[in-house]
């Protein structure tokens, strides 16, 4: 499952959140990075990315594929 750039940047700012900040969370730094840069993630890590901004997963997933 691939995270939709543009859809997790509006997440971040809705968020108030940059990448250190989700990172902080508890969100591993390297798996965010995979995650941005279009590479797949198990949907329980987008689950977990989505719980980090309080947004639903489906705000943050590439539904075009």
């Amino acid at each position: 499952m691939k995270i939709n750039r543009k859809k997790l940047e509006l997440a971040k700012a809705r968020a108030c959140m940059g990448q250190k900040e989700i990172v902080a969370a508890g969100f591993p730094a390297g798996t965010l990075t995979n995650a941005m840069t279009g590479k797949n993630v198990k949907p329980e890590t987008a689950g977990r990315l989505a719980k980090v901004l309080g947004v639903d997963v489906l705000d943050l997933i590439d539904t075009d594929n």
